[in-house]
């Protein structure tokens, strides 16, 4: 998978720069990563959203005063593609239903996409072979 759709060069400038600061290009930061860089507000606190020394996410952050409707929705989509976490008691924020209403659901299906490559080839090939003609 070599063709990422990036918001912005912005976000996409931090996923390569961060990738190669942790210095691990697996699936789990990779998507984290992506996600996170989604949007300027989550990009500049991703200290406060993620321990770089323990390689672990803060998902304590959620409840930081400069957290949005969406930035908390991209940051529970983040934390859940990175180990499965969902919040304690508040499991259905998690879900598609809340998460995907907000301005970055076409860049939270590519999240996907990065997390999950082995089930979204087809996706891929479908696209690629797509000739523009309806089927």
């Amino acid at each position: 998978m070599e063709n990422i759709r990036f918001i912005s060069k912005e976000h996409e400038t931090f996923y390569y720069n961060t990738l190669k600061a942790v210095r691990s290009s697996d699936v789990f930061h990779k998507v984290f990563f992506y996600t996170m860089g989604i949007s300027a507000e989550t990009r500049n606190h991703i200290t406060a959203l993620f321990d770089f020394e323990e390689s672990l996410i803060k998902p304590e952050e959620l409840s930081a005063p400069w957290q949005t409707g969406s930035t908390k929705r991209l940051c529970r989509l983040a934390f859940n593609l990175w180990n499965g976490w969902t919040e304690e008691g508040k499991e259905h924020y998690s879900a598609p239903y809340y998460l995907f209403d907000c301005s970055f659901a076409p860049y939270f299906f590519e999240a996907i996409r990065l997390r999950y490559p082995e089930y979204c080839r087809s996706l891929e090939l479908s696209v690629s072979s797509h000739t523009g003609k309806e089927r």
